[in-house]
């Protein structure tokens, strides 16, 4: 698929029949590992940070290249049986597209292939590898078949790609343009995300006859199909808006909201308890900062996170080991005090500051949507990540 969301090229593949594999004795283990979002979102940041290129590389047919353990037969495929075998059948030396373990054959052959050139698995996501020289760095991002590459150093960027071409059949893309859907634009202080050719679409096909626009996702006067219509006309207002990553100091800092409207009887606010600070907005917190540790060139070891907040009660609950039935908490007290200290309560227009606009009315649903993003309005976007364009 291009940028514009025309299709580049057709494929045909052959399928297995993983339908019919018995467990046990076709295959055992069929998990794989799958990279979080996030992660892809802390390396584009990093690149904006330090005025890095994103290399896009593409695995073509990924899943052939897993070795097989089990021994596995399958029929000869129609219109390619062998004359005067027909009653032969083809035993698998290699993975094809449906069997229950290819995912997982695929990314221990990818696994081992990074090792052993050198490069090392990031402890909080295994799908990112990093490699680390007297000359530089590089970062390669894994998404199934697609990956992003990062590195302070061209040859070793180059070196990575020949390496990689060496083992499996490649698809060089150049510098990125689309990566999971999401189009990566450069500009002169940093990289946008946008989809605005993903909207286009939605529009052209659902929407084409009407031009007007809304400043507002939702109206919860309408009915259902006015609903969605005023939805179509709020993508139309917000085609252009975009994620831009920008080059702040490398400072890692969240931000954290709640609306306690919506639900008044269980004491819950849109997106959890209160200890959402502790346990969400905390987790992610922890989450990236293990992440930055694998890093290169980043500062070690990373300093606690400040969360900025400007719900007393929230910081309260997280300053506070006392125990209430209303909440669970999911780390020890041990791990949610590491945040408790570095919680800061700021208002609405420091929110606003970091945020780059002011805040949308929205109904108790509690979604705040800018474009492309619908994001709940328990808002824990942290400064490193997350900046919107307006």
């Amino acid at each position: 698929m291009k940028a514009d969301g025309s299709i580049d090229k057709y494929k045909a593949r052959l399928v297995i029949k993983g339908y019919r594999q018995r467990e046990d004795l076709d295959y055992f283990d069929t998990y794989t590992l799958v990279t979080r979002i996030n992660s892809i979102r802390v390396i584009i940041a990093i690149a904006a940070l330090r005025n890095l290129k994103i290399h896009q590389m593409d695995v073509k047919t990924a899943f052939l290249n897993g070795d097989l353990d089990e021994e596995i037969y399958m029929k000869q495929p129609e219109g390619f049986i062998a004359p005067g075998q027909e009653k032969k059948v083809c035993k698998l030396v290699k993975s094809l597209y449906g069997l229950k373990q290819a995912s997982k054959q695929w990314r221990e052959k990818f696994d081992h292939t990074m090792i052993t050139s050198g490069f090392k698995i990031n402890e909080c996501d295994k799908c990112v590898y990093v490699k680390e020289t007297e000359n530089g760095y590089v970062i390669l991002y894994l998404y199934v078949d697609d990956m992003l590459i990062v590195g302070s150093d061209d040859d070793m960027i180059k070196s990575t790609k020949n390496m990689l071409k060496s083992k499996f059949d490649m698809k060089d893309m150049g510098l990125a343009n689309v990566i999971l859907g999401i189009k990566i634009s450069r500009a002169s202080n940093g990289l946008i995300l946008s989809q605005t050719h993903y909207v286009d679409k939605i529009l052209e096909k659902f929407n084409k006859d009407d031009n007007i626009m809304s400043k507002t996702p939702l109206d919860t006067r309408t009915d259902h199909w006015k609903a969605i219509v005023r939805v179509f006309r709020y993508l139309r207002y917000t085609r252009n808006y975009g994620l831009h990553y920008t080059r702040y100091p490398e400072v890692l800092e969240g931000f954290s909201d709640a609306n306690w409207i919506s639900d008044v009887k269980d004491s819950k606010s849109t997106s959890g308890y209160v200890f959402t600070l502790a346990d969400k907005c905390g987790e992610e917190a922890e989450w990236l900062r293990n992440f930055l540790e694998g890093i290169p060139k980043w500062p070690k070891p990373v300093p606690t996170i400040c969360i900025h907040c400007d719900s007393q009660s929230a910081i309260g609950r997280a300053q506070s080991n006392m125990y209430n039935a209303k909440t669970t908490l999911v780390f020890p007290p041990s791990s949610s005090s590491v945040f408790s200290d570095r919680v800061r309560c700021c208002g609405l227009p420091e929110f606003s500051a970091v945020l780059g606009r002011k805040f949308v009315p929205v109904d108790s649903g509690s979604y705040f949507c800018f474009g492309f993003l619908s994001l709940p309005f328990f808002i824990c976007c942290f400064r490193l990540l997350v900046y919107i364009v307006v």
